[in-house]
């Protein structure tokens, strides 16, 4: 029998790389709009405020045309779909550099209170989406102040 050097490092990034493995797994299975796979690339970063009247969603989404941007509102979601297009590059001579992503995105955003899904108000300029979505009547009301002097 001989003798095998063992190898801290080695062993922690196998656990590692398994462990990603098993959580792609149930993000894929699970949660598929959490799952980076071969169409999602990536996901646009956003902004959610409440205020008493209504919900406002802000995306940023730079380099995407309003044509290839599919925006749903449902009465307490929100669903973000597109398709950053790559441009064709072709050079002559050397390499070029791109960290950019490209091809298909969708997000799906959980509203914090039911919205009047055919009243959105919408912008979208210079890459950044702007939805205004007026809360439903019932969600108002959600909020009751008690009365604690009344025994």
């Amino acid at each position: 029998m001989s003798l095998i050097r063992w190898q801290p490092i080695r062993e922690l990034d196998i656990l590692r790389r398994q462990m990603d493995q098993l959580f792609e797994g149930l993000a894929e299975r699970d949660f598929p709009m959490l799952s980076m796979n071969a169409e999602t690339k990536w996901i646009p970063a956003i902004e959610v405020k409440e205020t008493d009247a209504e919900v406002i969603l802000k995306a940023e989404i730079p380099g995407i045309d309003a044509k290839d941007l599919d925006v749903q509102v449902s009465p307490d979601a929100v669903m973000l779909k597109g398709e950053h297009q790559q441009e064709t590059k072709t050079e002559e001579k050397g390499y070029f550099h791109s960290e950019f992503h490209y091809g298909q995105f969708a997000r799906m955003v959980t509203l914090p209170a039911t919205v009047k899904h055919d009243h959105v108000k919408s912008s979208f300029k210079d890459g950044v989406l702007i939805l205004t979505l007026p809360k439903a009547e019932e969600a108002r009301r959600k909020v009751m102040k008690v009365d604690l002097t009344q025994q």
